[in-house]
């Protein structure tokens, strides 16, 4: 008995009001965070490596962060396009095994 008495006792203060803006907030929260989701961008499920800027490459492909991303667009920008997703391990810092875990990813269009 006096376990209930001690959870109840804080909520006798309340008033009606203070209830339902209680349950009202509460119930917004939700929404509010799959609001957040949905305004963010969704991640592509492949990438161009031909194409795709530095920020979509670090976004879209496991283990490359923005300065690996980087280094990929340069490789580019002087040797020209990849011809094979291979290519992609002579790229300072991509190993075999960041190019494994992309190659269902990447794209040479």
């Amino acid at each position: 008995m006096e376990r209930v008495r001690t959870l109840v006792d804080p909520l006798r203060n309340l008033t009606g009001a203070a209830i339902l803006a209680a349950a009202a907030a509460s119930a917004l929260l939700p929404a509010a965070a799959g609001a957040q989701e949905a305004d963010a961008a969704p991640v592509p499920t492949t990438v161009n490596i031909n194409s795709a800027d530095a920020a979509t490459l670090a976004e879209a492909l496991s283990g490359v962060g923005s300065s690996r991303a980087e280094a990929i667009v340069r490789y580019r920008e002087m040797y020209g396009p990849f011809e094979t997703i291979e290519e992609l391990a002579e790229v300072s810092g991509v190993g075999s095994a960041t190019l494994e875990r992309n190659r269902g990813r990447i794209t040479l269009e």
